[in-house]
């Protein structure tokens, strides 16, 4: 199996049970999770040897976190130790037409103020594979903009293919300030990843005549805009999750691809959302796994969407999806029978 490092920043995620309202919670569900964090957690599960890259505060909350992710065997010895506190957000889950709440609580966490010198890139990617990481670590903290251009540096030093997933947080970053930063480290990425509104707030790009609150999909325009980003960035790979967000409870969820000559639509699934956070993740890290394991690019497509679909019907961060519950789904038994 393949080494896979992923860098970013793991967070305490405390939501209120069920479909509550802040308002009404007394009390907080625990869970642990984070962009990076979570591809780690899913490229494990699938048998990859997956390494998380991050810092956390020398106490019990920080080591709860890399507990977390030890759970699923994922390697945390390049992990540091420090810094102030580990970052929250507080999640409220949303229903039918209400949507989903997340508030952050994360500024100055160990990630944030992190220095260079925490970590031993050279060490780090020896005999890496790939690495992974998101448009999220870039926007925390100026310091962790140029810690992931150090890691990334350092990936293509070694040869290391490298992945990133856009991740638009407008409650993080502007878009003119994640279009300045991320359009430079976009020439060290070989896989970009992103929806809609990635494209468009990170790297300026816009699809024609798609709005993914409306529902609907405009195919066209996506194809016009990867071969964009190709011509622009000479990325191997485009790939876009799609998602029709008919209500806070039910999803269209697909994907397509665009590899520098063919675009690919995948199939589509009719989703009842559980937990729609981390399916980004999964997606992306389905993606990885597929290719990883020599899949063509739309065999890795149908992977990465069937994984990332399962994810949604798990509650917390983590898709804990194996991979013959994926491949089950990709050959067609979407049909929820109990298994006996």
């Amino acid at each position: 199996m393949a080494k896979v490092v992923t860098m970013g920043e793991i967070m305490l995620r405390l939501s209120t049970p069920g479909y509550e309202k802040f308002i009404q919670a007394d009390t907080f569900d625990i869970n642990y999770g984070g962009g990076e964090a979570n591809v780690a957690v899913s490229l494990a599960n699938y048998g990859h040897d997956a390494s998380f890259v991050t810092k956390v505060p020398k106490n019990p909350i920080g080591e709860c976190a890399v507990a977390a992710l030890r759970k699923y065997n994922v390697d945390t010895t390049n992990i540091a130790r420090g810094g102030e506190r580990l970052g929250i957000y507080y999640l409220e889950t949303g229903a039918s037409m209400r949507a989903s709440n997340v508030v952050y609580d994360r500024a100055h966490s160990s990630i944030a103020e992190a220095d260079i010198a925490d970590f031993d890139f050279d060490k780090i990617f020896e005999g890496a594979d790939w690495f992974h990481f998101t448009g999220i670590t870039p926007a925390i903290s100026d310091k962790a903009a140029e810690l992931t251009e150090a890691a990334l540096k350092a990936a293509k030093a070694k040869g290391v293919t490298v992945s990133c997933d856009l991740n638009f947080r407008k409650k993080l970053w502007s878009s003119e300030k994640a279009q300045r930063i991320m359009t430079n480290l976009m020439q060290y990425v070989d896989v970009c990843i992103g929806n809609e509104e990635d494209a468009e707030k990170v790297l300026g790009f816009k699809p024609g005549n798609t709005d993914v609150t409306s529902g609907s999909l405009e195919l066209a325009g996506y194809e016009d805009i990867f071969k964009q980003m190709v011509d622009k960035f000479g990325f191997k790979y485009v790939i876009s999750s799609l998602r029709e967000s008919y209500s806070a409870s039910d999803n269209g969820w697909s994907a397509a691809i665009y590899d520098g000559k063919e675009f690919y639509h995948s199939r589509k699934y009719e989703v009842r959302i559980v937990d729609r956070v981390g399916g980004g993740d999964s997606f992306a890290a389905g993606l990885i796994c597929g290719l990883l394991d020599g899949k063509n690019f739309k065999d890795a497509l149908e992977f990465a969407v069937a994984a990332s679909a399962l994810k949604h019907t798990i509650p917390g961060d983590f898709n804990l999806v194996t991979r013959a519950d994926v491949e089950n789904l990709v050959g067609g038994d979407g049909s929820g029978r109990v298994q006996r």
